[in-house]
């Protein structure tokens, strides 16, 4: 990883020594690099990638093995025997070994500052900045948030398991001594396999989360006046970002759906075939499992359907402001001689244009881009007719988003998704149970 001094690209050089959101941002730069090597995720050097892949290698596949073995224990009680340990462990090291090996293969060609945007982020405005800064301190929050729970609850069931079994389960040496050890080992192995896949999820959401507000800071340009020329070009930047991050995270996307589909349907045939021994002390870690893998899988979803939609919102801010500024040239041009009160009219009408009352409920997911009040100053003297209707054109035919293999990740891709997923469930459940 590099040092720590690149986190002075969160502010242009000049603001350095007397804005506040510098330290701030470095340090939210240093939490991550220590979450980084808490994983143990560094390639720094030969070194230290060596000892990543090692550590990686042995929480991931030679802890859970040897679990597996070394505890195995025909004679033990109903209550602790492990019907469903290996398919959960399968799970969780397929995962860790897809994410340990997407974010290696992201720090060796980009480099931490790079892969988030960050050499660049000194030519935005302050105001990104800072809600950049206050976002990466929030990711931090969100792994813990959503990781932390899982991992309380997984400690319950360890503890009780040895604690409980104690006198049937396998023991080498000292019973206390071997079984705190292994259970140590089962929690260290479990805890870093969902940390590092909870890490991509929320570095792809910090992600997200930067293009969401340089679209909010470039829907600003339609309330100046601006050459399209100039627009064009702000948003061919941000739609060549956005091919970015699509292109490295990709195969990250499509492989989780996948591995996910597959892993639930297997649990839930699992579950259903007949005479399955099912109840909480024996599926309650395959249940905790299913739950850390999907709640990654909805943080990926999420994210690549909000910037998504955000950045769809802005053809309709476009349109908005070319059906106004249109509006308003007719008025100009219907008389030769406007009347003051034709005047304040037209331009009411084009400036402010409101459907529905303030009190009328929207909703939580009411876009601020793509709302019904349009307060827009309309620059006709300046903006032709047909640049605007040629900007309008190129919005519409080459909408920018997240895209998995040049399929688009909206809200109507989620819901061809669900309806795949129910089918999925609905078959699998009458052949196994006969619904």
């Amino acid at each position: 990883m590099e040092d720590a001094r690149g986190s002075s690209l969160l502010l242009p050089k000049n603001m350095e020594e007397h804005n506040p959101t510098h330290d701030h941002g470095t340090t939210e730069l240093r939490n991550f690099r220590s979450y980084l090597r808490w994983v143990y995720v560094d390639h720094s050097n030969v070194c230290k990638a060596g000892l990543s892949w090692s550590v990686f290698f042995t929480l991931a596949f030679v802890v859970p093995t040897l679990s597996h073995f070394l505890l195995d224990c025909p004679t033990c009680d109903r209550d602790h025997s492990r019907p469903y340990h290996i398919p959960v462990q399968i799970s969780l090291s397929v995962f860790a070994a897809l994410s340990f090996i997407s974010i290696s293969s992201w720090d060796r060609r980009y480099g931490f500052r790079k892969f988030l945007f960050l050499d660049k982020l000194g030519d935005e405005s302050l105001k990104i900045q800072r809600g950049y800064s206050e976002q990466m301190q929030g990711t931090m929050k969100l792994i813990l948030r959503w990781g932390l729970p899982c991992f309380i609850a997984e400690c319950g069931y360890k503890i009780w398991w040895y604690v409980s079994g104690a006198s049937q389960i396998p023991h080498y040496g000292n019973i206390y001594v071997s079984s705190i050890i292994l259970c140590t080992l089962d929690l260290c192995s479990w805890l870093y396999r969902t940390s590092i896949f909870f890490l991509v999820c929320v570095l792809f959401r910090l992600i997200c989360y930067l293009q969401i507000l340089r679209l909010d800071e470039f829907a600003r340009v339609f309330q100046r006046e601006t050459e399209v020329g100039s627009i064009l070009l702000e948003y061919l930047r941000m739609r060549r970002n956005l091919r970015i991050i699509s292109h490295r995270f990709r195969g990250f996307i499509l492989a989780s759906l996948l591995l996910v589909t597959a892993s639930q349907l297997i649990f839930l045939l699992m579950v259903t075939k007949p005479y399955a021994d099912v109840d909480i002390l024996k599926a309650g870690e395959l249940a905790l499992v299913s739950i850390t893998l999907v709640s990654g899988l909805l943080i990926l979803l999420r994210g690549a359907t909000k910037i998504t939609h955000k950045a769809h919102s802005i053809t309709g801010l476009a349109a908005k402001w070319h059906i106004c500024a249109t509006i308003n040239s007719f008025d100009n041009i219907e008389g030769e001689t406007p009347t003051t009160a034709n005047a304040i009219s037209a331009q009411a009408i084009a400036a402010n244009i409101s459907w529905g009352s303030d009190d009328d409920e929207v909703g939580d997911e009411e876009d601020e881009l793509d709302n019904t009040k349009l307060l827009l100053p309309i620059y006709t003297q300046t903006i032709s007719f047909h640049k605007r209707q040629a900007l309008v054109t190129y919005l519409e035919n080459n909408r920018a988003g997240i895209t998995v293999f040049g399929f688009m990740l909206d809200r109507t891709w989620l819901h061809s998704i669900f309806g795949i997923q129910l089918a999925l469930c609905l078959w699998l459940l009458n052949k196994t149970v006969g619904v």
